[in-house]
């Protein structure tokens, strides 16, 4: 079977679409259940056409396993063991998804029932249920294996109401980080909306079992993370803009109020900890070594790992925060300022993002030191330690020359090297707070079940 896909360009104003060429694929090439990358040159014409296709959604035998289980050991497992750390440092591990079946799903269709069928996705790779017809619990039973390239992965299983005639409707969501995948076993996860952020209907049951080598995903954390090559476009949301400004304020108050904790020092406010605040700056001036810096970020780290073993985690402040009007507002725009409002829109997106982006970082350097991802805050211990030994054992100014040696010569020795900085990439992995609200598994409601209604319906 041939694909012919074709490529051309639109003019706004007239609506028209020229053929700027076309390609064709042999789908019959492709292996089943696995997303292939693919660059397709057009024919007479320049360029090329970037593909992710994948051959999904077969209901033939759904039940069969992978030839090797993972949860059954083999050579799978050995083959991510601590002797293999630093073979193909790109494969990471990998993770085997079971989408085993749904319960209480919205009605979509006029009849009472729904077409439901779910869609995995990790990073690029996607793969497909096939659909279950006029069902509202319906069984899948399907076994799907990613190859893991990043252990900061966010793995999203979404469910979909099939519809010939359009596009699939929504139907729930969720969203599993697969640091927080347990060995395998079977658990229930509540729906929800698109955005994460609130709860859809019904409840899905997944086995999730991943195996990753702890040194390949330590050095890949330093590294740039993939770009998703689907994602959908920013749009405007004045209430997005007002969560962003919200989130930068509860930065800002922390800094604040670090600053006026400072100047209470200063002021002899409370004359016992003004004593002590000034032995202690006496102290750590006079003494003062390099190593010192990564040594009390450690003692910080250690600080807050005791602190959120006795005290509760959950900040209510964020919840509050995340509890927004989620019903998109329509707007109108008149076509003879179409221009000026496209540039607003620009500007205002800008913004935006740039609010996201300040906020998102500083939630991040948060979350490291309050252990929300243990995995992250052992990294960042261990490379605080590694820090602070070098700095106890080497003088500063040889590691500043040669860091600067490597930063000047990295072009010359690989002219295609992508210029990153390995404190963001670091970062980059750790969840902000609306990563973590989305992350949040939500509790299930035992009274909302399908089997409990059926108990207390009085017919």
């Amino acid at each position: 079977m041939c694909w012919r896909p074709p490529c051309g360009t639109t003019t706004p104003d007239s609506g028209t679409t020229s053929l700027g060429g076309d390609c064709q694929l042999d789908l019959s090439t492709l292996t089943k259940e696995q997303t292939h990358h693919l660059e397709l040159p057009l024919e007479e014409s320049r360029g090329h056409l970037v593909l992710l296709v994948t051959l999904t959604g077969s209901a033939a035998n759904p039940t069969t396993l992978p030839p090797d289980d993972l949860q059954d050991g083999g050579e799978i497992l050995k083959s991510y063991g601590v002797l293999k750390s630093f073979s193909d440092m790109k494969d990471v591990g990998v993770v085997q998804v079971k989408v085993l079946r749904a319960e209480g799903l919205i009605a979509a269709d006029v009849t009472g029932k729904s077409d439901p069928f779910c869609v995995v996705e990790l990073d690029n790779e996607r793969r497909q249920t096939q659909t279950v017809y006029k069902n509202l619990n319906p069984h899948w039973n399907k076994v799907f294996t990613f190859q893991v390239k990043d252990i900061h992965s966010v793995l999203e299983v979404t469910v979909l109401d099939e519809d010939r005639d359009r596009s699939a409707d929504f139907l729930g969501k969720v969203a599993i980080p697969l640091l927080h995948a347990r060995g395998g076993e079977q658990k229930r996860y509540v729906l929800k909306n698109k955005e994460l952020k609130g709860r859809s209907q019904g409840v899905i049951f997944l086995e999730v079992y991943v195996v990753f080598n702890p040194v390949k995903a330590a050095l890949r954390t330093l590294l740039p993370a993939e770009q998703k090559l689907i994602e959908d476009e920013p749009k405007v949301s004045k209430d997005l803009l007002y969560q962003n400004i919200v989130r930068v304020r509860r930065c800002v108050t922390v800094l604040f109020n670090f600053t006026s904790f400072i100047n209470s020092c200063f002021q002899w406010e409370s004359t016992q900890r003004s004593l002590i605040a000034f032995l202690v700056f006496v102290a750590v001036v006079w003494n003062f070594q390099v190593f010192m810096i990564p040594l009390a970020l450690l003692l910080l780290l250690v600080w807050n790992l005791f602190l959120s073993r006795t005290r509760e985690t959950t900040d209510t402040s964020m919840e509050a925060m995340l509890e927004w009007d989620e019903d998109d507002k329509e707007e109108t725009e008149s076509r003879g300022f179409l221009d000026k409002l496209n540039a607003i829109q620009d500007v205002f997106i800008s913004v935006q993002n740039a609010l996201d982006q300040v906020a998102s970082y500083g939630e991040r350097l948060k979350n490291v030191l309050n252990w929300t991802v243990p995995f992250l805050s052992c990294l960042a211990v261990a490379i605080l330690c590694l820090l602070a030994f070098l700095l106890y054992l080497v003088p500063l100014r040889y590691l500043v020359l040669a860091w600067g040696i490597n930063k000047f010569t990295k072009k010359l020795r690989d002219p295609y090297a992508v210029d990153s900085n390995e404190l963001v990439n670091f970062l980059s992995r750790v969840p902000s707070d609306i990563q973590v609200m989305q992350y949040r598994e939500l509790v299930v409601d035992v009274g909302q079940t399908p089997s409990k209604r059926k108990r207390t319906d009085p017919s």
